[in-house]
Protein backbone atom coordinates (compact mmCIF):
# COMPACT_ATOMS: atom_id res chain seq x y z
CA UNK A 1 0.00 0.00 0.00
CA UNK A 2 1.22 3.44 -0.99
CA UNK A 3 2.38 5.74 2.33
CA UNK A 4 1.64 9.21 2.04
CA UNK A 5 3.01 11.72 4.92
CA UNK A 6 0.52 15.06 5.21
CA UNK A 7 0.85 18.24 6.10
CA UNK A 8 -1.15 18.14 9.35
CA UNK A 9 -1.35 22.06 9.31
CA UNK A 10 -2.56 22.32 5.76
CA UNK A 11 -4.98 18.93 6.78
CA UNK A 12 -6.43 20.57 9.92
CA UNK A 13 -6.89 23.91 7.78
CA UNK A 14 -9.02 22.19 5.45
CA UNK A 15 -10.49 20.05 8.04
CA UNK A 16 -11.71 23.16 9.66
CA UNK A 17 -11.77 21.55 12.75
CA UNK A 18 -9.12 20.44 15.06
CA UNK A 19 -9.50 17.18 17.17
CA UNK A 20 -7.50 16.30 20.07
CA UNK A 21 -4.81 14.16 19.34
CA UNK A 22 -6.06 10.74 20.47
CA UNK A 23 -9.33 11.31 19.01
CA UNK A 24 -7.33 12.59 15.59
CA UNK A 25 -5.81 9.08 15.56
CA UNK A 26 -8.82 6.92 16.40
CA UNK A 27 -10.61 8.83 13.71
CA UNK A 28 -8.06 8.42 11.18
CA UNK A 29 -7.88 4.74 12.18
CA UNK A 30 -11.60 3.81 11.66
CA UNK A 31 -12.05 5.89 8.35
CA UNK A 32 -10.53 2.79 6.98
CA UNK A 33 -6.64 3.61 6.57
CA UNK A 34 -3.49 2.37 8.46
CA UNK A 35 -2.33 5.26 10.54
CA UNK A 36 1.31 4.86 10.98
CA UNK A 37 2.28 8.21 12.59
CA UNK A 38 1.22 11.72 13.86
CA UNK A 39 3.16 14.71 15.19
CA UNK A 40 2.74 17.90 15.58
CA UNK A 41 3.62 18.72 11.78
CA UNK A 42 2.83 15.39 9.99
CA UNK A 43 0.81 12.39 9.53
CA UNK A 44 1.72 9.68 8.02
CA UNK A 45 -0.49 7.06 6.66
CA UNK A 46 -1.08 4.19 4.41
CA UNK A 47 -3.61 4.45 1.52
CA UNK A 48 -5.46 1.04 0.28
CA UNK A 49 -5.09 1.22 -3.40
CA UNK A 50 -8.87 1.17 -4.07
CA UNK A 51 -8.79 4.83 -2.88
CA UNK A 52 -6.14 6.84 -4.46
CA UNK A 53 -8.36 10.03 -4.12
CA UNK A 54 -6.78 10.16 -0.64
CA UNK A 55 -3.50 10.50 -1.88
CA UNK A 56 -3.06 14.20 -1.22
CA UNK A 57 -3.60 16.63 1.53
CA UNK A 58 -7.10 17.99 -0.21
CA UNK A 59 -8.29 14.31 -1.10
CA UNK A 60 -7.69 13.02 2.86
CA UNK A 61 -8.79 16.04 4.29
CA UNK A 62 -12.13 16.05 1.97
CA UNK A 63 -13.15 12.44 3.20
CA UNK A 64 -12.48 13.01 6.64
CA UNK A 65 -14.30 16.37 6.84
CA UNK A 66 -17.13 14.53 5.48
CA UNK A 67 -16.69 10.99 8.04
CA UNK A 68 -16.83 12.77 11.09
CA UNK A 69 -19.73 15.36 9.93
CA UNK A 70 -17.96 18.84 9.47
CA UNK A 71 -18.55 19.05 5.60
CA UNK A 72 -21.15 15.71 5.24
CA UNK A 73 -22.65 15.15 2.02
CA UNK A 74 -21.27 14.98 -2.06
CA UNK A 75 -18.65 17.40 -2.52
CA UNK A 76 -19.68 18.98 -6.38
CA UNK A 77 -17.34 20.40 -8.61
CA UNK A 78 -17.85 22.49 -11.72
CA UNK A 79 -15.83 23.21 -14.99
CA UNK A 80 -16.65 26.64 -16.90
CA UNK A 81 -16.84 26.47 -20.50
CA UNK A 82 -13.39 27.28 -22.98
CA UNK A 83 -12.34 27.16 -26.76
CA UNK A 84 -9.39 25.59 -25.51
CA UNK A 85 -8.06 22.38 -27.54
CA UNK A 86 -6.38 19.41 -27.62
CA UNK A 87 -6.14 17.86 -30.71
CA UNK A 88 -5.49 13.80 -31.11
CA UNK A 89 -3.75 12.56 -33.98
CA UNK A 90 -4.68 8.92 -35.40
CA UNK A 91 -0.82 8.34 -35.30
CA UNK A 92 -0.90 7.91 -31.61
CA UNK A 93 -3.38 5.23 -31.79
CA UNK A 94 -1.05 2.26 -31.93
CA UNK A 95 1.08 3.83 -28.88
CA UNK A 96 -0.56 5.68 -26.43
CA UNK A 97 -4.69 6.39 -27.70
CA UNK A 98 -6.53 8.18 -25.51
CA UNK A 99 -5.36 11.52 -22.92
CA UNK A 100 -7.87 13.54 -20.56
CA UNK A 101 -7.13 17.41 -20.02
CA UNK A 102 -8.01 20.15 -18.24
CA UNK A 103 -6.81 24.04 -17.26
CA UNK A 104 -6.52 25.09 -13.86
CA UNK A 105 -6.44 28.99 -12.95
CA UNK A 106 -5.86 31.03 -10.18
CA UNK A 107 -3.54 28.71 -8.31
CA UNK A 108 -0.84 30.43 -5.80
CA UNK A 109 2.35 28.16 -5.48
CA UNK A 110 4.89 28.26 -2.75
CA UNK A 111 7.10 25.42 -1.90
CA UNK A 112 4.85 23.44 0.32
CA UNK A 113 2.28 23.61 -2.79
CA UNK A 114 4.77 22.40 -5.15
CA UNK A 115 5.46 19.62 -2.94
CA UNK A 116 2.00 18.42 -2.81
CA UNK A 117 1.37 18.53 -6.15
CA UNK A 118 4.54 16.31 -6.88
CA UNK A 119 3.47 14.07 -4.00
CA UNK A 120 0.12 13.08 -5.39
CA UNK A 121 1.25 13.16 -8.94
CA UNK A 122 4.18 10.40 -8.23
CA UNK A 123 1.79 8.55 -6.43
CA UNK A 124 -0.93 8.02 -8.47
CA UNK A 125 1.39 7.31 -10.86
CA UNK A 126 2.75 4.52 -8.71
CA UNK A 127 -0.59 3.21 -7.73
CA UNK A 128 -3.60 3.92 -9.87
CA UNK A 129 -0.82 4.60 -12.96
CA UNK A 130 0.66 1.25 -12.50
CA UNK A 131 4.46 2.76 -12.50
CA UNK A 132 2.98 4.68 -15.69
CA UNK A 133 1.75 1.75 -17.82
CA UNK A 134 -1.66 2.63 -17.32
CA UNK A 135 -1.94 6.57 -16.89
CA UNK A 136 1.15 8.79 -17.39
CA UNK A 137 0.10 12.21 -15.76
CA UNK A 138 1.59 15.89 -16.94
CA UNK A 139 1.26 18.91 -15.75
CA UNK A 140 2.66 22.35 -17.58
CA UNK A 141 2.50 25.86 -16.97
CA UNK A 142 -0.15 26.95 -19.08
CA UNK A 143 1.32 30.56 -19.51
CA UNK A 144 4.31 29.08 -21.74
CA UNK A 145 1.73 26.92 -24.05
CA UNK A 146 0.15 28.49 -27.55
CA UNK A 147 -2.90 26.28 -28.16
CA UNK A 148 -4.11 24.24 -29.74
CA UNK A 149 -2.30 21.40 -28.26
CA UNK A 150 -1.43 18.66 -30.74
CA UNK A 151 -0.87 14.78 -29.28
CA UNK A 152 0.42 12.95 -32.04
CA UNK A 153 2.96 10.38 -32.84
CA UNK A 154 6.59 10.84 -34.10
CA UNK A 155 9.66 9.09 -34.72
CA UNK A 156 11.82 8.50 -32.56
CA UNK A 157 14.86 10.50 -33.60
CA UNK A 158 12.41 13.30 -34.81
CA UNK A 159 11.19 14.48 -31.05
CA UNK A 160 14.04 16.79 -30.06
CA UNK A 161 13.62 18.60 -26.84
CA UNK A 162 15.31 19.25 -23.56
CA UNK A 163 13.61 16.63 -20.77
CA UNK A 164 13.45 18.28 -16.99
CA UNK A 165 16.57 18.98 -15.19
CA UNK A 166 18.45 18.08 -18.31
CA UNK A 167 21.69 20.48 -19.30
CA UNK A 168 20.76 20.05 -23.04
CA UNK A 169 18.30 19.08 -25.96
CA UNK A 170 18.27 15.56 -26.89
CA UNK A 171 16.28 13.09 -29.29
CA UNK A 172 13.89 10.93 -27.54
CA UNK A 173 16.27 7.81 -27.95
CA UNK A 174 18.85 9.51 -26.48
CA UNK A 175 16.49 10.09 -23.49
CA UNK A 176 15.54 6.58 -23.02
CA UNK A 177 19.16 6.01 -22.82
CA UNK A 178 20.80 9.12 -21.19
CA UNK A 179 18.04 10.00 -18.49
CA UNK A 180 17.01 8.69 -15.30
CA UNK A 181 13.05 8.45 -16.11
CA UNK A 182 13.98 7.25 -19.77
CA UNK A 183 16.13 4.58 -18.22
CA UNK A 184 13.24 3.98 -15.83
CA UNK A 185 10.20 3.72 -17.83
CA UNK A 186 12.05 3.44 -21.57
CA UNK A 187 10.67 -0.11 -21.35
CA UNK A 188 7.35 1.28 -22.04
CA UNK A 189 8.10 2.34 -25.19
CA UNK A 190 10.26 -0.55 -26.32
CA UNK A 191 9.49 -1.71 -30.21
CA UNK A 192 7.01 1.20 -30.65
CA UNK A 193 7.72 2.93 -34.50
CA UNK A 194 6.93 5.69 -33.09
CA UNK A 195 6.54 7.86 -30.14
CA UNK A 196 3.66 9.92 -28.23
CA UNK A 197 4.33 13.47 -28.12
CA UNK A 198 2.66 16.67 -26.42
CA UNK A 199 3.44 19.80 -29.31
CA UNK A 200 1.54 22.92 -28.65
CA UNK A 201 0.67 25.74 -31.71
CA UNK A 202 4.44 26.57 -32.50
CA UNK A 203 6.07 23.33 -32.37
CA UNK A 204 7.23 23.32 -28.83
CA UNK A 205 7.82 20.06 -26.67
CA UNK A 206 5.56 19.71 -24.05
CA UNK A 207 6.38 16.09 -22.94
CA UNK A 208 7.17 12.75 -24.12
CA UNK A 209 4.73 10.14 -22.25
CA UNK A 210 5.11 8.31 -20.15
CA UNK A 211 8.45 9.38 -19.56
CA UNK A 212 9.18 13.13 -19.00
CA UNK A 213 7.90 16.23 -19.25
CA UNK A 214 9.96 19.68 -21.17
CA UNK A 215 12.24 21.55 -19.27
CA UNK A 216 11.08 24.56 -20.93
CA UNK A 217 7.06 24.30 -21.00
CA UNK A 218 7.11 21.59 -18.12
CA UNK A 219 7.98 22.56 -14.68
CA UNK A 220 5.73 24.55 -12.20
CA UNK A 221 7.11 26.92 -9.97
CA UNK A 222 6.28 29.69 -7.66
CA UNK A 223 5.75 31.93 -10.85
CA UNK A 224 3.09 29.61 -11.75
CA UNK A 225 -1.09 30.79 -11.61
CA UNK A 226 -2.56 28.40 -14.53
CA UNK A 227 -1.79 25.05 -15.25
CA UNK A 228 -2.59 22.70 -18.13
CA UNK A 229 -3.17 19.04 -16.52
CA UNK A 230 -3.60 15.79 -19.40
CA UNK A 231 -3.30 12.04 -18.59
CA UNK A 232 -2.60 9.40 -21.47
CA UNK A 233 -3.00 5.49 -21.37
CA UNK A 234 -5.15 3.11 -22.85
CA UNK A 235 -8.72 3.46 -21.11
CA UNK A 236 -10.37 6.70 -21.54
CA UNK A 237 -12.47 6.04 -18.31
CA UNK A 238 -9.48 5.14 -15.96
CA UNK A 239 -7.64 8.44 -17.34
CA UNK A 240 -10.89 10.29 -16.92
CA UNK A 241 -11.19 9.01 -13.09
CA UNK A 242 -7.19 9.64 -12.63
CA UNK A 243 -7.85 13.38 -14.02
CA UNK A 244 -10.65 14.49 -11.72
CA UNK A 245 -8.75 13.16 -8.80
CA UNK A 246 -6.55 15.51 -9.55
CA UNK A 247 -8.36 18.54 -10.47
CA UNK A 248 -10.72 18.38 -7.86
CA UNK A 249 -7.31 18.72 -5.59
CA UNK A 250 -6.55 21.99 -7.49
CA UNK A 251 -9.53 22.74 -7.01
CA UNK A 252 -9.57 22.32 -3.03
CA UNK A 253 -6.17 24.69 -3.34
CA UNK A 254 -8.12 26.93 -4.50
CA UNK A 255 -8.10 27.06 -8.50
CA UNK A 256 -10.60 27.09 -10.91
CA UNK A 257 -11.27 24.34 -13.50
CA UNK A 258 -11.86 24.78 -17.21
CA UNK A 259 -12.85 22.49 -19.49
CA UNK A 260 -10.80 21.92 -22.82
CA UNK A 261 -12.30 19.97 -25.87
CA UNK A 262 -10.44 16.89 -27.08
CA UNK A 263 -10.99 16.59 -30.97
CA UNK A 264 -10.41 12.83 -31.72
CA UNK A 265 -10.22 11.74 -35.39
CA UNK A 266 -13.81 10.46 -35.09
CA UNK A 267 -15.46 12.37 -32.49
CA UNK A 268 -15.08 15.52 -29.59
CA UNK A 269 -15.15 14.96 -25.98
CA UNK A 270 -15.62 17.69 -23.24
CA UNK A 271 -13.24 17.14 -20.36
CA UNK A 272 -12.96 16.70 -17.56
CA UNK A 273 -16.51 15.35 -16.50
CA UNK A 274 -17.22 16.31 -13.16
CA UNK A 275 -21.21 15.10 -12.87
CA UNK A 276 -21.45 12.16 -10.00
CA UNK A 277 -22.70 9.04 -11.71
CA UNK A 278 -25.91 7.69 -10.31
CA UNK A 279 -25.94 3.92 -8.54
CA UNK A 280 -29.61 2.48 -7.18
CA UNK A 281 -29.05 1.32 -3.60
CA UNK A 282 -30.22 -2.28 -2.50
CA UNK A 283 -31.32 -1.28 0.82
CA UNK A 284 -32.35 -4.99 1.57
CA UNK A 285 -29.09 -6.34 0.17
CA UNK A 286 -26.82 -4.24 2.48
CA UNK A 287 -28.86 -4.75 5.73
CA UNK A 288 -28.75 -8.94 4.88
CA UNK A 289 -24.88 -8.21 4.39
CA UNK A 290 -24.24 -6.07 7.49
CA UNK A 291 -26.96 -7.61 9.87
CA UNK A 292 -28.38 -4.46 10.34
CA UNK A 293 -32.07 -3.20 10.33
CA UNK A 294 -31.54 0.16 8.70
CA UNK A 295 -33.96 2.89 7.46
CA UNK A 296 -33.12 4.82 4.12
CA UNK A 297 -32.72 8.04 6.18
CA UNK A 298 -30.34 6.01 8.34
CA UNK A 299 -28.52 5.15 5.29
CA UNK A 300 -28.97 8.31 3.54
CA UNK A 301 -26.90 9.81 6.84
CA UNK A 302 -23.84 7.18 6.54
CA UNK A 303 -23.71 7.62 2.97
CA UNK A 304 -23.13 11.10 3.32
CA UNK A 305 -20.35 10.40 5.79
CA UNK A 306 -18.62 8.95 3.27
CA UNK A 307 -18.84 11.58 1.02
CA UNK A 308 -22.17 10.37 -1.52
CA UNK A 309 -25.11 12.05 -2.60
CA UNK A 310 -28.46 10.51 -2.03
CA UNK A 311 -31.87 11.44 -4.27
CA UNK A 312 -34.90 9.25 -4.48
CA UNK A 313 -32.99 5.10 -3.92
CA UNK A 314 -29.80 6.25 -5.82
CA UNK A 315 -26.17 6.80 -4.49
CA UNK A 316 -24.48 10.03 -5.90
CA UNK A 317 -20.98 8.82 -6.32
CA UNK A 318 -18.26 11.52 -6.56
CA UNK A 319 -16.81 12.07 -10.00
CA UNK A 320 -13.29 11.17 -8.34
CA UNK A 321 -14.25 7.51 -6.57
CA UNK A 322 -11.87 4.80 -8.81
CA UNK A 323 -13.58 1.95 -6.77
CA UNK A 324 -17.61 2.07 -6.72
CA UNK A 325 -17.86 -1.44 -9.23
CA UNK A 326 -20.98 -3.24 -6.91
CA UNK A 327 -23.48 -2.92 -4.00
CA UNK A 328 -20.95 -4.59 -2.06
CA UNK A 329 -18.58 -1.27 -1.98
CA UNK A 330 -22.34 0.83 -0.70
CA UNK A 331 -21.89 -2.21 2.28
CA UNK A 332 -18.42 -1.24 2.91
CA UNK A 333 -19.07 2.18 3.21
CA UNK A 334 -21.80 2.20 5.33
CA UNK A 335 -19.89 -0.09 7.24
CA UNK A 336 -17.27 1.75 8.00
CA UNK A 337 -19.28 5.33 8.79
CA UNK A 338 -21.63 3.20 10.96
CA UNK A 339 -18.16 2.20 12.65
CA UNK A 340 -17.14 -1.24 12.92
CA UNK A 341 -17.02 -1.17 16.59
CA UNK A 342 -20.34 -0.57 16.84
CA UNK A 343 -21.14 -4.07 15.25
CA UNK A 344 -21.92 -6.53 17.95
CA UNK A 345 -20.24 -9.98 17.20
CA UNK A 346 -23.16 -13.13 17.06
CA UNK A 347 -22.52 -16.45 17.78
CA UNK A 348 -24.13 -18.88 15.33
CA UNK A 349 -27.00 -21.08 17.03
CA UNK A 350 -26.05 -23.18 15.00
CA UNK A 351 -23.31 -25.63 15.54
CA UNK A 352 -21.03 -27.21 12.41
CA UNK A 353 -17.60 -28.75 12.08
CA UNK A 354 -15.94 -27.04 9.14
CA UNK A 355 -14.05 -28.45 6.69
CA UNK A 356 -11.95 -27.61 3.59
CA UNK A 357 -13.94 -28.14 0.20
CA UNK A 358 -12.70 -31.22 -1.82
CA UNK A 359 -11.88 -28.66 -4.81
CA UNK A 360 -9.95 -26.44 -2.46
CA UNK A 361 -7.96 -29.44 -1.42
CA UNK A 362 -7.40 -30.84 -5.49
CA UNK A 363 -6.81 -27.23 -6.52
CA UNK A 364 -4.11 -27.10 -3.98
CA UNK A 365 -2.80 -30.49 -4.85
CA UNK A 366 -2.43 -29.16 -8.28
CA UNK A 367 -0.84 -26.31 -7.83
CA UNK A 368 1.77 -27.44 -6.03
CA UNK A 369 2.57 -30.23 -8.63
CA UNK A 370 3.13 -27.58 -11.34
CA UNK A 371 5.01 -25.13 -8.92
CA UNK A 372 7.32 -28.08 -8.04
CA UNK A 373 8.09 -27.86 -12.21
CA UNK A 374 8.96 -24.17 -11.73
CA UNK A 375 5.83 -22.60 -13.14
CA UNK A 376 4.74 -19.76 -11.17
CA UNK A 377 1.41 -19.00 -10.00
CA UNK A 378 -0.97 -16.04 -10.56
CA UNK A 379 -4.46 -14.99 -10.33
CA UNK A 380 -6.15 -13.15 -12.94
CA UNK A 381 -9.69 -11.48 -12.82
CA UNK A 382 -12.69 -12.87 -13.25
CA UNK A 383 -13.72 -10.14 -15.53
CA UNK A 384 -11.95 -8.85 -18.86
CA UNK A 385 -13.08 -7.70 -22.05
CA UNK A 386 -15.03 -9.90 -25.15
CA UNK A 387 -12.44 -8.47 -27.58
CA UNK A 388 -9.43 -10.24 -25.48
CA UNK A 389 -11.13 -13.38 -25.24
CA UNK A 390 -12.74 -13.29 -28.86
CA UNK A 391 -10.97 -11.21 -31.36
CA UNK A 392 -7.67 -11.30 -30.06
CA UNK A 393 -7.73 -15.35 -29.86
CA UNK A 394 -9.34 -15.38 -33.54
CA UNK A 395 -12.15 -17.48 -31.48
CA UNK A 396 -15.98 -17.15 -31.41
CA UNK A 397 -16.91 -18.32 -27.84
CA UNK A 398 -20.84 -17.07 -26.39
CA UNK A 399 -18.94 -14.92 -24.01
CA UNK A 400 -21.33 -13.18 -21.50
CA UNK A 401 -21.64 -9.29 -21.31
CA UNK A 402 -22.52 -7.43 -18.10
CA UNK A 403 -25.70 -5.68 -18.18
CA UNK A 404 -24.29 -2.48 -16.48
CA UNK A 405 -20.94 -2.40 -16.60
CA UNK A 406 -18.76 0.30 -14.18
CA UNK A 407 -15.67 -0.06 -16.61
CA UNK A 408 -15.70 -1.05 -20.39
CA UNK A 409 -11.66 -2.86 -18.94
CA UNK A 410 -13.98 -5.41 -17.45
CA UNK A 411 -17.35 -5.46 -19.12
CA UNK A 412 -17.48 -9.28 -19.69
CA UNK A 413 -17.25 -12.31 -17.64
CA UNK A 414 -14.40 -14.74 -18.54
CA UNK A 415 -15.65 -17.34 -20.63
CA UNK A 416 -11.80 -19.23 -20.65
CA UNK A 417 -8.59 -19.44 -18.65
CA UNK A 418 -5.75 -18.99 -21.84
CA UNK A 419 -6.76 -15.13 -22.67
CA UNK A 420 -6.30 -13.92 -19.08
CA UNK A 421 -2.99 -15.30 -18.73
CA UNK A 422 -1.66 -14.16 -22.50
CA UNK A 423 -2.48 -10.65 -20.65
CA UNK A 424 0.03 -11.82 -17.72
CA UNK A 425 2.72 -12.49 -20.48
CA UNK A 426 1.83 -9.02 -22.05
CA UNK A 427 2.38 -7.45 -18.97
CA UNK A 428 5.65 -8.99 -18.15
CA UNK A 429 8.02 -8.76 -22.09
CA UNK A 430 9.81 -6.52 -20.09
CA UNK A 431 11.17 -9.58 -18.05
CA UNK A 432 13.50 -12.35 -18.75
CA UNK A 433 12.58 -15.51 -20.48
CA UNK A 434 11.22 -18.08 -20.55
CA UNK A 435 8.46 -17.23 -18.69
CA UNK A 436 5.64 -19.65 -17.26
CA UNK A 437 2.41 -18.96 -15.61
CA UNK A 438 -0.61 -21.25 -14.42
CA UNK A 439 -4.12 -19.78 -12.96
CA UNK A 440 -6.47 -22.20 -11.32
CA UNK A 441 -9.48 -19.89 -11.19
CA UNK A 442 -13.65 -19.42 -12.31
CA UNK A 443 -14.87 -19.60 -16.34
CA UNK A 444 -18.62 -18.49 -16.67
CA UNK A 445 -21.08 -20.45 -19.61
CA UNK A 446 -24.34 -20.24 -20.55
CA UNK A 447 -26.79 -22.99 -18.94
CA UNK A 448 -29.55 -24.35 -17.08
CA UNK A 449 -29.41 -22.66 -13.86
CA UNK A 450 -31.26 -19.63 -12.32
CA UNK A 451 -29.21 -16.96 -13.22
CA UNK A 452 -28.70 -18.63 -16.67
CA UNK A 453 -24.93 -19.00 -16.44
CA UNK A 454 -22.69 -21.76 -15.16
CA UNK A 455 -19.40 -21.87 -13.14
CA UNK A 456 -16.41 -23.98 -13.60
CA UNK A 457 -12.77 -23.82 -12.28
CA UNK A 458 -10.17 -24.65 -14.77
CA UNK A 459 -6.66 -24.57 -15.01
CA UNK A 460 -4.68 -22.44 -17.41
CA UNK A 461 -1.18 -23.02 -18.13
CA UNK A 462 1.04 -20.83 -20.77
CA UNK A 463 4.90 -21.73 -21.27
CA UNK A 464 6.81 -18.45 -23.13
CA UNK A 465 10.38 -18.69 -24.77
CA UNK A 466 12.41 -19.51 -27.85
CA UNK A 467 12.29 -22.96 -26.98
CA UNK A 468 8.89 -23.59 -26.18
CA UNK A 469 6.19 -26.05 -28.84
CA UNK A 470 3.72 -28.64 -28.68
CA UNK A 471 6.03 -31.27 -26.97
CA UNK A 472 6.62 -28.85 -23.86
CA UNK A 473 3.42 -28.11 -23.21
CA UNK A 474 2.27 -31.48 -23.74
CA UNK A 475 5.13 -32.69 -21.14
CA UNK A 476 3.74 -30.79 -18.31
CA UNK A 477 0.47 -32.39 -19.46
CA UNK A 478 1.41 -35.65 -19.51
CA UNK A 479 3.48 -35.20 -16.02
CA UNK A 480 0.49 -33.70 -14.02
CA UNK A 481 -1.56 -35.92 -14.74
CA UNK A 482 0.55 -38.81 -14.14
CA UNK A 483 0.91 -37.33 -10.71
CA UNK A 484 -2.93 -37.36 -10.15
CA UNK A 485 -3.07 -41.21 -11.49
CA UNK A 486 -5.54 -40.15 -14.40
CA UNK A 487 -5.71 -42.00 -17.65
CA UNK A 488 -6.15 -40.26 -20.59
CA UNK A 489 -6.16 -40.09 -24.05
CA UNK A 490 -4.93 -37.11 -26.47
CA UNK A 491 -6.57 -36.60 -29.71
CA UNK A 492 -5.66 -34.22 -32.54
CA UNK A 493 -7.98 -31.17 -33.09
CA UNK A 494 -8.54 -27.97 -34.21
CA UNK A 495 -8.87 -24.67 -32.80
CA UNK A 496 -8.67 -21.04 -33.88
CA UNK A 497 -5.98 -19.86 -31.06
CA UNK A 498 -3.56 -22.93 -31.81
CA UNK A 499 -1.29 -23.58 -34.63
CA UNK A 500 -2.78 -26.24 -37.36
CA UNK A 501 -1.45 -29.97 -36.32
CA UNK A 502 -0.49 -28.61 -32.54
CA UNK A 503 -3.43 -28.85 -30.90
CA UNK A 504 -4.65 -31.46 -28.88
CA UNK A 505 -7.82 -32.51 -26.64
CA UNK A 506 -7.17 -34.79 -23.48
CA UNK A 507 -9.84 -37.40 -23.22
CA UNK A 508 -10.74 -38.81 -19.62
CA UNK A 509 -13.35 -41.03 -19.70
CA UNK A 510 -15.56 -40.84 -22.40
CA UNK A 511 -15.00 -36.76 -21.74
CA UNK A 512 -12.93 -34.33 -23.94
CA UNK A 513 -11.45 -32.27 -20.58
CA UNK A 514 -8.73 -30.24 -21.53
CA UNK A 515 -6.92 -28.47 -24.77
CA UNK A 516 -3.05 -28.14 -25.05
CA UNK A 517 -1.82 -26.87 -28.09
CA UNK A 518 0.71 -23.97 -29.47
CA UNK A 519 -0.41 -20.64 -29.74
CA UNK A 520 -1.29 -19.64 -33.07
CA UNK A 521 1.44 -16.69 -34.67
CA UNK A 522 -1.40 -14.08 -35.24
CA UNK A 523 -2.69 -14.29 -31.67
CA UNK A 524 0.53 -13.41 -30.24
CA UNK A 525 1.37 -10.76 -32.68
CA UNK A 526 -2.15 -9.49 -31.41
CA UNK A 527 -0.99 -9.67 -27.57
CA UNK A 528 2.46 -7.92 -28.71
CA UNK A 529 4.19 -11.40 -27.74
CA UNK A 530 7.30 -12.57 -29.51
CA UNK A 531 8.12 -15.54 -28.38
CA UNK A 532 6.18 -18.76 -28.66
CA UNK A 533 3.99 -20.08 -26.24
CA UNK A 534 2.47 -23.53 -25.38
CA UNK A 535 -1.06 -23.19 -23.73
CA UNK A 536 -3.18 -25.90 -21.68
CA UNK A 537 -6.71 -25.45 -20.25
CA UNK A 538 -8.34 -28.44 -18.00
CA UNK A 539 -11.71 -28.48 -16.56
CA UNK A 540 -11.06 -29.49 -12.91
CA UNK A 541 -15.02 -29.06 -12.13
CA UNK A 542 -15.03 -32.11 -14.83
CA UNK A 543 -12.25 -33.73 -13.68
CA UNK A 544 -12.55 -33.96 -9.67
CA UNK A 545 -15.45 -36.33 -10.10
CA UNK A 546 -14.28 -38.54 -12.69
CA UNK A 547 -10.90 -38.99 -9.75
CA UNK A 548 -13.81 -39.43 -6.76
CA UNK A 549 -15.42 -41.84 -8.57
CA UNK A 550 -12.15 -44.13 -8.92
CA UNK A 551 -11.45 -43.49 -5.51
CA UNK A 552 -14.42 -44.72 -4.50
Amino acid sequence: MPTVTLNRIVFEKLVEKKLPLEKLKERISYLGTDLESVTDTEITVEIFPNRPDLLSEQGFARAFAQFIGTKPGLASYTAKKSDYQVIIDKSVSAVRPYTACAVIKGLSFDDEKIREVVQIQEKLHITYGRNREKVAIGIYPFEKITLPIHFVGKKPQDIVFQALESPKEMDSLRILRDHKAGREYGHLLEGKERFPVFIDAKGKVLSLPPIINSHETGKITEETRDIFIECSGFSFEALSTCLNILVSTLADMGGQIYEMDLVYPDKTLKSPALEPSRKPLDLPYVNLLLGLSLKEKDAKMYLERMGYGYENGEVLVPCYRADILHQVDFCEDIAIAYGYENFTPVIPAVATIGKERGMAVFSDKIAEILIGLGIQECNTFHLGTKESQNEKMGAHLDIIELANPSSMEYHALRGWMIPSLLSVLEANKRHDYPQSFFDIGTVFKRGDTETGVVEHIRLGVVLCGKDIDFTKIKQVADYLLRMISVSYTMVEAEHPSFIPGRCARVVIGNEKMAYIGEVHPTVLERWGITFPVGAMELNLTELLPQINKKDN
